[in-house]
């Protein structure tokens, strides 16, 4: 198991550094921040260690960042320091989850034992869950990447075999299906679990700062620049960067990326020295990257540089038979989350979510089940939660369309394999296409490479 570490998070210098030094001396490995955000970095579901944060800081406060954590994993113990007038405060987030609460001025002594229950407890937790692997249990792989269908099972051996190496990995797949989290479970599998995991949007970068932000600028570089700045691959030295939808990078920075890919070394704005660089580069993209390099919108050699291993995370609409049990998952989950008892989902309700369509996938179905938790139905305010009303057999015409329709977009338009996956004829199927009208030429686009 990895060392234990304690993330200490507080915007007063003076009071974080003590905090840390006293936690230093009573034998606890830390890091202190001085905002919340780039914690985050650092936790994981097999994140082997306790945050104490804060309570009332600019930007992020203690509460979000409690919340956020509890997303990821929300065994993992937080401590918030509060002052005099957030006890009640503090009492409130205990009822939501927190660990514990300590309030300044609070000695080294009692932080340090604080904090050293809460690594014991921390301990346990990831000891009962390996014991729990090792007995035959779902480990934390099939948890956070549920299904039994063929694609899923084959998506869990790859991303075994391939987290505890070092190698880059490109990630495809629809909106939503779930590329984030197969990324974070790469990392979290490998030896640099404890090291920071960095997410960079490739679609949201600001244009004019796009080099400063990445590689970090020496102080005088450019107007504006009285300091010397580090930049996001420097802040993710030992870890791991993941590149969120690299097909939207620019084509002029296509070409810096791929040299620090390459030569795993950056060079900062203003400077001549190269900075070696400790990292894994795991890349994500809804787009075929092979249509976009044949289109002169990627560059081939940085896609070969990324292609090491690539993984495919199936839509649900390629994985159908998971649908209902993935929902169940997800309703559990929702009800850990937001301190439910557990929800019982009646047969019509798994029916429909069957029944569906869900072109947003995992993240769409996730919020469906939140909604259902919280007593809200399945669909978005103002959208009827009573799809399909009518008789009998209008329903079940609008559920047969919905399937044509859906098999003609998931094969392109190709008319055999719709035929051949839904077991009905060929005359048959253009007999139903052209009562509910249906054109194949409306899905043509849709259709994707092999």
């Amino acid at each position: 198991m990895k060392a234990a570490t304690v993330l200490l998070v507080d915007d007063e210098d003076e009071l974080r550094r003590s905090a840390a030094q006293s936690l230093d001396l009573s034998g606890l490995a830390v890091r202190d921040f001085p905002s919340a955000e780039r914690v985050l970095d650092f936790v994981s579901q097999g994140f082997n260690g306790v945050v104490i944060t804060d309570i009332r800081m600019p930007g992020m406060d203690g509460m979000t960042l409690m919340g956020r954590i509890r997303d990821i994993d929300p065994e993992i113990p937080v401590i918030l320091t509060t002052g005099h007038g957030d006890v009640q405060l503090a009492v409130r987030a205990m009822r939501e989850g927190a660990y514990d609460f300590i309030e300044k001025p609070f000695t080294s002594q009692h932080l340090a034992d604080m904090a050293g229950r809460a690594m014991d407890r921390r301990r346990l937790v990831l000891e009962n869950r390996e014991l729990r692997a090792v007995a035959g249990k779902r480990d934390d792989v099939e948890a956070r990447l549920p299904g039994r269908t063929a694609a899923m099972v084959d998506l869990r051996y790859r991303i075994r075999a391939v987290g505890a190496t070092d190698a880059d990995v490109l990630i495809i797949g629809d909106t939503g299906a779930g590329k984030e989290v197969a990324a974070r479970l790469l990392h979290d599998i490998s030896q640099r679990a404890t090291k920071p995991f960095l997410i960079i949007n490739c679609a949201a970068l600001p244009g004019a700062l796009i080099e400063s932000e990445l590689f970090g600028h020496e102080a005088g570089a450019f107007p504006g620049a009285l300091r010397a700045r580090y930049g996001k691959f420097e802040h993710a030295r030992g870890g791991t960067v993941l590149l969120d939808e690299i097909g939207s990078m620019p084509l002029e920075l296509q070409a810096r990326l791929l040299r620090v890919i390459q030569d795993r070394a950056i060079t900062r704005l203003g400077s001549n020295e190269q900075v070696p660089l400790d990292i894994r580069f795991i890349a994500t993209s809804k787009a075929d990257l092979e249509v976009e390099v044949a289109a002169g919108r990627f560059r081939a050699d940085l896609f070969y540089r990324l292609n090491v291993v690539t993984l495919r995370v199936p839509s649900l609409t390629q994985r159908r038979e998971d649908v209902p049990l993935l929902f169940l998952h997800l309703v559990n989950e929702a009800a850990a989350r937001y301190r439910r008892e557990p929800v019982d989902a009646p047969p019509a309700v798994i029916a429909e979510v069957a029944r569906r369509d869900w072109p947003g996938n995992v993240r769409e179905l996730r919020n469906a089940a939140d909604r259902f938790v919280l007593g809200l139905g399945l669909q978005p305010q103002g959208e009827p939660d009573n799809e399909g009303g009518g008789t009998l057999a209008e329903r079940v015409s609008a559920y047969e369309r919905k399937l044509i329709e859906s098999a003609l977009a998931a094969h392109g338009g190709s008319l055999k394999p719709v035929y051949e996956s839904l077991g009905i004829g060929r005359k048959t199927l253009y007999e139903k296409m052209q009562k509910y009208g249906l054109d194949r030429r409306d899905h043509a686009a849709e259709e994707r490479p092999a």
